[in-house]
């Protein structure tokens, strides 16, 4: 007779019962067994699932190391957008955001109330669960799209693998939450990187977010990140408040952080701000401010939110931590646009956990007004506790030496340096070692073409050995030609060499960043993607052709036209995109992937307010922008339609001032299918 009904059934008790324990002893502090019998749960439960391989699922606890490295990331949309904050570490600009939510309020009858969460610094990511399984964890990316991370996330031994069973979670699940690392495992990692001749982690973000996108999960699950999570991206409209969401997140298996709390007002705020500010030195993880929500959830949806942050949440950030050392050189350092930037190399200082050793001077101007010179005393933060800055000098007594001054030549290339505006900078773009370095470093970067293990150092090898002279050299490297360099073998140089290779085909959005091109960021690099679809019609748009791209300007508008047009970026970029070397990816999210019937809405501006019942107010930007018009978000003469959902507020009230047309939800729809997309389809 079959035993594997009873083997089923006691692999399925045992996986409930270790993972109750793996919340007893990670989330909640509090274990009821000793490590050798939680142990031998685990190794019962390896043994029985070895046994029988069909019976090993996802869920079970035995997942959560990996043994093979992956091979890199996928991508996916989250489930709504995952946008930032507004912030201020001023408390002026804090009670002006209680007085805007309280107008706004007062209008939906709505009673203000705020949760209060410590501001973890950490890596935010989206939890995605089905029928109470871990299906996908997604890094927050851009904010729309981010990474794949699930491999690595299923190692962190406080996120739940499966949810609790009988607490009633949705069948479909999105939880927002964030990912760190404990401040004494981060100086642990620290210290061995140093001991293995590694450059160390900045900070515990930079910490959290690299250990996640390891591709070998192994040494993901050797770092013990954690997880705090604090939000329902979908699946879950049944609370009436975030302190009710919280308790059933806790109910269902999440981590909540045990500090959360609830004020009415600007002064219970402060009060658990300051409380907050003077026992951060005793956290165990690292924190940079308060997050200050609307309690009332549904009232949030009807406040709305901007392109970039909801209406109705705020972090009052903690003034960034100061430490004084000594300057000991200012060395002239040259970026990649071959401006010349004045770096003070410090002795090393702690600030908040992290070694300072230089900091930014930013430009001669700035030397000259704080006075800064070599052998000084200095006041250096770390500006939002990760970029360190000089503030100002400390009068000690101590000799000073002499005022700087800027080299008159480039101190890579010896070509004469010449001013613009409060800027030094190298006018040889093509020849500069320096810019060279800076270009293919940042063209390689993970914004740009991603290519792993092309880091400054390597740029930097390429160039002194006159390997690489420019962009379209790096796809003509051979394996040979990589491992005669110092530090690189066979496998190290094949590895390299194959990642180049594998970037040969970059998403347009990526490719027109990677290239440094003026004033064009990643935002910007997006924009102009969705609008003209590939990059021939990127470089050969017309000033006016980029000014009707949203958010570009007309200054912005002939900075891009002038660098494709420039007959030496032209010649390099013939190069670049020779057959062989890279070929972008067409862009299809956009107005070029638009049908025929949707022309009529080109170059028409949208303005949405109030709260649509159909898709969010995002979702309805990005459909308009996929059909060639725009979205903006305040109401002008220029704007075509303002579409008010329920709540519209003073931008309905502006819209028929001007005349400007305004549809309701259901007009809107119908506008779309005139356009020829079906009534709430995405965009193209």
């Amino acid at each position: 007779m079959s035993r594997a009904p009873d083997v089923a059934q006691r692999i399925a008790e045992l996986r409930r019962e270790i993972t109750r324990h793996d919340h007893l002893y990670h989330v909640a502090d509090q274990p009821e067994v000793s490590d050798e019998v939680y142990d031998a749960l685990l190794a019962e439960l390896r043994e029985l699932e070895a046994q029988h391989p069909d019976l090993v699922t996802p869920d079970s606890p035995t997942q959560r190391v990996g043994g093979a490295p992956v091979t890199g990331f996928a991508t996916a949309v989250h489930a709504r957008p995952m946008l930032s904050l507004d912030s201020s570490a001023k408390e002026e600009d804090l009670r002006a955001f209680d007085a805007r939510l309280r107008r706004a309020a007062e209008g939906l009858g709505v009673e203000v109330a705020y949760s209060l969460e410590p501001k973890i610094d950490g890596l935010s990511v989206e939890l995605v669960y089905v029928d109470g399984v871990l299906e996908r964890a997604v890094t927050r990316g851009d904010g729309v799209r981010g990474e794949v991370v699930t491999a690595g996330v299923r190692t962190i031994r406080t996120v739940p693998l499966r949810l609790f069973d009988g607490t009633g979670y949705p069948r479909e699940l999105s939880v927002r939450g964030e990912i760190y690392l404990p401040i004494d495992a981060f100086d642990d990692v620290n210290a061995e990187l140093i001991n293995q001749g590694k450059q160390p982690f900045a900070n515990p973000r930079n910490a959290a977010a690299g250990t996640v996108r390891q591709l070998d999960v192994r040494l993901t699950a050797s770092r013990p990140l954690r997880i705090y999570c604090y939000d329902v991206l979908a699946g879950e409209d049944g609370y009436a408040t975030q302190s009710e969401l919280l308790a059933a997140l806790a109910r269902w298996g999440f981590p909540v952080n045990p500090l959360n709390a609830v004020a009415q007002d600007v002064d219970g705020i402060l009060a658990y701000f300051r409380d907050l500010e003077a026992r951060r030195d005793e956290l165990p993880y690292e924190i940079d401010g308060v997050v200050v929500k609307l309690q009332d959830l549904a009232a949030r949806e009807r406040i709305g939110y901007t392109a970039h942050h909801p209406r109705w949440a705020y972090a009052l950030k903690f003034q960034p931590r100061k430490e004084v050392t000594q300057v000991l050189k200012i060395m002239p350092s040259v970026g990649r646009t071959g401006v010349v930037t004045p770096i003070a190399l410090l002795r090393p200082v702690n600030i908040g956990g992290v070694t300072v050793s230089r900091a930014n001077l930013h430009n001669v101007e700035e030397v000259v007004r704080k006075d800064i010179r070599e052998g000084d005393h200095v006041r250096v933060e770390r500006a939002g506790d990760v970029i360190p800055q000089v503030v100002e000098r400390v009068e000690t007594g101590d000799e000073r030496g002499a005022p700087f001054a800027m080299p008159t030549e480039c101190p890579s290339c010896g070509t004469p340096l010449v001013r613009s505006g409060p800027y030094t900078v190298c006018p040889n773009a093509l020849e500069c070692p320096a810019q060279r370095v800076g270009r293919i470093t940042h063209f390689a970067s993970r914004g740009g073409l991603d290519i792993e293990g092309l880091g400054e150092r390597t740029a930097r090898l390429f160039v002194e050995t006159g390997l690489v002279t420019g962009l379209p050299q790096l796809f003509d490297l051979t394996v040979d030609q990589v491992k005669e360099l110092e530090g690189f073998a066979d496998v190290s140089a094949r590895k390299l060499v194959d990642a180049i290779q594998g970037a040969r085909e970059p998403e347009l959005a990526r490719f027109l960043y990677a290239l440094g091109i003026p004033e064009v960021g990643g935002a910007v690099a997006r924009s102009l993607a969705r609008a003209f679809g590939t990059f021939e019609r990127v470089r050969s748009a017309s000033v006016e052709e980029l000014m009707a791209v949203d958010g570009i300007g007309e200054v912005m508008a002939r900075q891009i036209h002038g660098y494709f047009n420039e007959p030496h970026n032209a010649e390099a970029l013939d190069a670049l995109t020779a057959p062989g070397r890279v070929a972008p990816k067409p862009d299809t999210s956009g107005r070029a992937a638009a049908s025929g019937a949707a022309s009529a809405l080109a170059g028409k501006t949208f303005v949405f307010t109030g709260a649509l019942t159909a898709f969010s107010r995002e979702e309805a930007a990005e459909l308009v922008r996929g059909l060639g018009a725009k979205a903006s978000g305040s109401v002008s003469a220029k704007t075509d339609f303002l579409v008010a959902g329920e709540g519209g507020g003073s931008k309905l009230d502006k819209a028929r001032e001007l005349g400007v047309t305004v549809l309701d939800e259901e007009g809107f729809l119908a506008l779309l299918r005139e356009a020829g997309v079906g009534a709430g389809a995405p965009a193209a």
